[in-house]
């Protein structure tokens, strides 16, 4: 059997109503999966899945403490107006508990009162997302009083605001920014308000279908909340460009004089034959974080792939399906100016791009060094590239999470609802392990790191956990490499006499492992990437060079967008003048998605790109016609495209989730600079370069099979019979 675009796109067009009916039926489907099954079923937590130290010793703490009753959170009341009595603050965190029977039912342990006797502090035990919300409200009316403050922190309280400030990123962000940003540069590149909603249309249709799976897929597997914006903005990025590439390549048929049915196999023959061969590039580059052990990554990865594979079904079947029933109604309701000229299908070079290339192209070598060592530039600042994770300190002031961190820190200097936890899962009862923990508990008083140490042991004696403070954010560097050197140094050196096991947990030590699940399959990922694409590309182009330069000019605006979000995030330069926060590191998720990302979302303009070189080149044989035509014939669509999705993640880095912020950065200036340098500069120059060393393919690889990205279009009668 062979798989065939210009059969399923005439196939399609012939039917469109049944096919439309499908993709109706399905996206019905799709929102009653989202409202029955989405909401309950993501989760807040990121966690390795290789079962690292941190989760063991949480496990520990299961199986030896059963009955443990911990405070996720903690409640802080101070006063503000001078001196107060311990009791007055008593009765006062009496009254604002008995208040909530949220509050009241959470409540645990013994209120313990600060040094200075004007502040008073209790245990909560929050168990669910309902409860933490009704308990930060209620914390929020009592801090209106005049009299005290009332602040709420901990680990609940602080993924209900990192997930409700993910939400309000995706509303403020890629809703109220993106999407309309994204009509605005689809109205000029098409002229014509039908053809610019159209793929908006596909877009949203590829989304709702995609997050549908996503619910059915989160009943199997744990996936994380961040899926829903990974799924969102890859979405409106790739739903828009495949169809920006097939309703263009639609019109230009058309206005070659192609009947409608015609036009429409010979889009399916041509540009969505690009679109599957664009979107295996993409959905290729996402497996590799699939190998990431890391609930997150596969998390982000599930939502990318998804929903690329839902955009290529509906840019090959429902797309042709829509413009068989609109036919030359999709050039209704032109724009002035911009609709005339986007008409002009008969002559689809740019003059603009084409000055351009010619220019560069006369000068190859000069063009090609001077190109290179700009983006190599750009790229510096990455060996200064720190990683890490950005926990409460990131969060913006007016959430509760913030709030209590910092009022917890001034008021109880050394407590923490975060300890690092020591625990001897067997032996704790003998004289050299006691002896041990002993030992350990007295250090650590020392270490002006962290804070004073409590010992418990477990009913039966045999195993124990040491809890203590570590200072400031559990996520900060200082932190992280407090509790490095506790897990590699300290403990290795106090019990290497003894048979114990010792296991570190605590959210600083989940960090660590958290690091280390992301960082340390990084080369594997992306020798897998390069590795997949290079074959996919060869086989597509039969050309090893240009497979080769593809991926070498991938990597380096992958470097440059490395460097410039070091110099940004990092350093600082200009983060205030874009609104960013200057931060210690760059969020350890964020590089090697960016890789895989840029890599899959590169690959669009780059099969684009090179498959009209290549038709150009199989027509002409000459390579300087063959990359001055293709370059310029594909400048105001594929620049369009590259805009749409910087406009897209610009969304992202619009919004206050640090991690979110670098993630969209990224993103849009790596594309901005593959949609201009590399596409318009570096590619022609070295094409140019290596002349017709470009097509090569060693004679041992002439067993590949033929895949061409631009087929031959059919004649009407080939439709008719089809």
């Amino acid at each position: 059997m062979r798989f065939s675009t210009t059969s399923l796109a005439a196939a399609s067009a012939r039917r469109p109503w049944w096919t439309i009916a499908g993709w109706a039926f399905a996206s019905v489907a799709a929102i009653a999966a989202i409202a029955l099954l989405l909401g309950d079923a993501l989760t807040t937590d990121g966690e390795p899945t290789n079962d690292p130290q941190s989760l063991a010793a949480r496990d520990a703490l299961v199986q030896s403490f059963p009955r443990r009753d911990g405070a996720t959170d903690v409640v802080i009341v101070r006063s503000e107006g001078g001196e107060t009595t311990e009791a007055a603050l008593r009765t006062f965190l009496t009254t604002v508990v008995s208040a909530s029977p949220e509050l009241g039912a959470s409540v645990i342990g013994e209120t313990v009162v600060a040094d200075d006797g004007q502040a008073i502090l209790v245990g909560l035990a929050l168990d669910d997302e309902a409860r933490t919300e009704a308990v930060i409200e209620e914390v929020r009316k009592a801090d209106a009083l005049a009299s005290y403050s009332v602040a709420i922190a901990g680990d609940e309280t602080l993924d209900h605001d990192f997930n409700l400030l993910s939400q309000e990123d995706l509303e403020k962000g890629e809703l109220q920014f993106g999407l309309p940003a994204a009509l605005i540069i689809l109205l000029l590149v098409f002229g014509a308000v039908v053809a610019g909603l159209i793929p908006l249309l596909m877009a949203i249709v590829a989304i709702i279908v995609a997050l549908g799976l996503s619910a059915l897929l989160a009943q199997q597997f744990e996936l994380s909340i961040f899926l829903v914006n990974m799924l969102t903005g890859m979405g409106l990025a790739l739903g828009i460009d495949y169809s920006l590439f097939v309703v263009s390549r639609f019109r230009e048929e058309r206005g070659r004089g192609l009947e409608k049915q015609a036009a429409i196999a010979a889009t399916g023959a041509t540009a969505s034959r690009a679109v599957v061969v664009s979107g295996t590039a993409f959905v290729v580059a996402m497996f590799g974080m699939l190998l990431v052990p890391n609930s997150i990554m596969r998390s982000l990865a599930v939502g990318a792939i998804t929903v690329g594979v839902v955009s290529v079904a509906a840019a090959t079947t429902l797309l042709p399906a829509l413009l068989s029933v609109l036919g030359d109604n999709v050039n209704r309701l032109r724009i002035p100016f911009f609709g005339r000229k986007s008409f002009e299908d008969e002559n689809p070079e740019g003059r603009f791009w084409g000055a351009v290339i010619r220019r560069v192209l006369r000068r190859p070598g000069l063009s090609f060094a001077l190109s290179t060592a700009f983006l190599l530039v750009l790229a510096a600042p990455v060996l200064g590239m720190k990683i890490g994770t950005n926990g409460v300190t990131t969060l913006p002031d007016r959430f509760a999470a913030k709030q209590g961190f910092v009022a917890l820190a001034e008021s109880f200097p050394g407590t923490t609802t975060d300890p690092v936890e020591v625990v001897v899962a067997a032996g704790a009862g003998g004289a050299v392990v006691t002896g041990a923990l002993r030992e350990l508990q007295d250090r650590l008083r020392t270490d002006g790191r962290f804070g004073p140490g409590t010992l418990e042991l477990s009913a039966d004696g045999d195993a124990a956990v040491l809890r203590v403070a570590v200072e400031g954010d559990p996520s900060s560097d200082e932190a992280v490499a407090a509790v490095r050197e506790l897990r590699e140094e300290t403990i290795p050196e106090l019990f290497d006499s003894t048979d114990a096991a010792v296991l570190v947990g605590g959210t600083t030590s989940e960090n660590i492992d958290y690091f280390d699940s992301v960082i340390d399959p990084a080369p594997w990922v992306i020798a897998v990437v390069l590795l997949l694409t290079f074959v996919l590309l060869t086989v597509v182009f039969r050309s090893v060079v240009v497979a080769a330069t593809a991926v070498g000019l991938n990597l380096l605006s992958v470097g440059a967008a490395y460097g410039l979000l070091v110099a940004v995030f990092q350093y600082g330069w200009g983060a205030d003048l874009l609104g960013f926060q200057q931060v210690d590191a760059i969020e350890a998720w964020v590089p090697l998605f960016l890789f895989s990302v840029l890599f899959g979302l590169s690959m669009d303009y780059q099969v684009f790109l090179l498959s009209r070189i290549r038709e150009r080149f199989d027509t002409s044989g000459d390579t300087t016609d063959a990359v001055t035509f293709g370059v310029a014939a594909t400048a105001r669509i594929i620049t369009g495209a590259a805009l749409i999705i910087v406009a897209v993640f610009a969304g992202f880095a619009r919004g206050d989730l640090v991690q979110f912020q670098q993630m969209g950065f990224g993103v849009a200036v790596a594309l901005l600079l593959d949609a201009t340098i590399i596409r318009s500069v570096v590619l022609p120059s070295a094409m140019k370069l290596l002349g017709e060393w470009n097509w090569y393919l060693p004679g041992w690889l002439g067993w590949l099979p033929r895949l061409e990205v631009e087929g031959r279009a059919p004649a009407a009668r080939e439709v008719e019979q089809g």
